[in-house]
């Protein structure tokens, strides 16, 4: 992940945490409506914890992970239980979950990093799973207005680089817009994909 955006997640871990965005909550609800009861969801960039509570309650088992150490110290606190830190290269799992939710992280994955990161979630996840991330379009990789690096893809570049990293039995892509830290409109790809043979 890029260092500067990064950084900026751990100085303002407090203050990201104060958001609370219920824009999501259709999205999630209509992704765990895919999966078997009690199904494992591994989830990336968990931020404050907001989804990982919503997913808990509804009988999942969830691993909430995050980037910065401090954010999963203010979803620990929330949640009542550990989270970890984890960096989207070090995901060493296999087959394990049988889906994975990744809401507005990877969309800080440098452009030419992104299809092995894929790699590895798909890798991750069991036959047949369920795999959710949402991006900032665009058309070409840059940062915004507080120094957070996005990738910035265009919905063809993201099923190109979706189908580098291997096989997706399906593979969908809704466009939207929400309303991001800073204060900003933004558009957005919301992708819903299942693992392939």
């Amino acid at each position: 992940m890029d260092e500067a955006t990064l950084q900026f997640y751990r100085g303002n871990a407090d203050a990201y945490a104060q958001r609370e965005i219920t824009s999501r909550k259709a999205r999630l609800t209509a992704f765990l409506a895919l999966l078997p009861p009690g199904a494992r969801i591994l989830e990336l960039g968990c931020g404050a914890g907001g989804d990982t509570a919503e997913m808990l309650t509804r009988g999942f088992a969830v691993r909430p992970t995050d980037g910065s150490p401090e954010l999963a110290a203010v979803a620990s606190r929330r949640l009542g239980r550990p989270v970890e830190t984890l960096l989207f290269h070090d995901l060493d799992a296999v087959e394990a979950y049988d889906a994975v939710w990744a809401n507005a992280c990877l969309l800080h994955v440098p452009r030419e990093e992104l299809a092995d990161i894929l790699k590895l979630i798909r890798r991750a996840l069991k036959p047949e799973g369920f795999f959710y991330a949402s991006y900032k379009e665009g058309g070409d990789e840059g940062r915004d207005t507080l120094s957070r690096y996005y990738n910035y893809p265009t919905a063809e570049w993201l099923r190109a680089t979706y189908a580098e990293a291997g096989s997706w039995s399906s593979l969908s892509i809704e466009r939207g817009e929400v309303k991001g830290f800073d204060d900003k409109m933004a558009s957005m790809l919301f992708v819903v994909a299942r693992k392939g043979d």
